[in-house]
């Protein structure tokens, strides 16, 4: 996030095929989320009611999901617009802080995941006793609750000026330039907590699973290789998603630092012309970061028994159906037409 200290125009956005990409990018994550996450949402609800501790999480990612999805729409209209926010500051407040609050609702949320499944493999017996709904769902809450007051207290503090940049007639969302040297630090810290420490809490907590899975006697190979696939699914598809808008973020913040010599950026100044070769890149990386949406129920309901049982279960009774009316059908050819009437 940046925030407009003068009314000098930092970095140029004009119509271009780069908002053409990008609407695409969110139609797509759009339409396959919504798929994705309204199909997945039936079996989810029947393993919280079985009281399963991984359809609790799962629950809990899915309505932040569906929260951002029905935001989208509005960042498809932007792009469309050619980076021009015709709603006004309110809506595009809102439109950003469902869009952050997910992104790092989702980081938290799979690090509980990871966390939980850890304990399980690695201190079955004692965990066992603890691990109860309840535990989960106080874990939700405290990450949602935690998340939903930081981003409230930004837009508090920041009077919503970081969010709508109509300087000039801009008009822009989420894309003012240059950056106060408070919304560096807060990118700062929010990379470093909000990526790098959850991305060190998934590693390390998935090279425990693998060890001890390794080392385990009783799983068959098929359930060996079920976990790795998992446990590298999860860090490489949090490493795609999240990984370059975090990174980049932060190298942004660091050369806003280090040309924090200029009083008055100019368009023409080295700080100003890194954030213009590096918009493109920067908005690519967004877009990626909305990937997760898509990703969540497919790594996490496609690859486990949840939906596999399901699958097998419908497919089972549509197979019985077919046999049931093939037989009916052979039977009937069997008779007399008299009986067919």
């Amino acid at each position: 996030m940046n925030s407009t200290g003068n009314f000098t125009e930092c970095v140029e956005i004009n119509a271009s095929a780069v908002s053409d990409l990008l609407m695409s990018v969110y139609i797509l994550v759009f339409i396959l989320g919504l798929i994705f996450n309204v199909l997945t949402l039936g079996p989810i609800i029947q393993q919280v009611r079985r009281k399963n501790i991984l359809g609790i999480y799962l629950l809990s990612l899915s309505v932040s999901d569906m929260l951002f999805l029905f935001t989208l729409p509005l960042w498809i209209n932007y792009y469309r617009q050619d980076h021009h926010w015709r709603l006004g500051v309110g809506s595009c407040s809102v439109a950003g802080f469902f869009y952050y609050s997910n992104m790092y609702i989702s980081i938290f949320l799979l690090c509980c995941i990871s966390v939980d499944r850890c304990l399980v493999v690695s201190f079955p017996l004692h965990f066992k006793t603890k691990r109860t709904p309840r535990y989960a769902w106080v874990q939700c809450a405290i990450v949602y609750a935690v998340v939903v007051v930081l981003h409230i207290l930004v837009l508090y503090y920041d009077n919503l000026t970081d969010a709508h940049d109509d300087k000039k007639n801009n008009d822009r969302c989420y894309e003012t330039f240059p950056m106060e040297r408070n919304i560096a630090m807060f990118n700062m810290i929010r990379v470093g907590i909000g990526f790098f420490l959850p991305l060190l809490v998934l590693t390390v907590s998935y090279w425990r699973v693998l060890a001890t899975v390794g080392q385990s006697p009783g799983l068959s190979a098929q359930a060996k290789k079920k976990v790795r696939l998992l446990s590298y699914g999860v860090i490489g598809i949090f490493s795609v998603c999240f990984a370059p808008y975090h990174v980049l973020l932060l190298i942004r913040s660091l050369v806003y630092y280090y040309y924090n010599n200029e009083k008055e950026p100019t368009p023409q100044g080295p700080y100003c012309q890194f954030e213009q070769s590096t918009h493109f890149f920067f908005s690519c990386t967004l877009a990626l970061s909305s990937l997760n949406c898509v990703v969540d129920p497919v790594l996490y309901v496609l690859v486990s028994n949840i939906v596999q049982e399901k699958v097998k279960l419908c497919w089972r009774k549509q197979r019985q159906i077919r046999t049931e009316d093939y037989a009916l059908t052979a039977d009937n050819r069997g008779k007399p037409s008299s009986n067919l009437i």
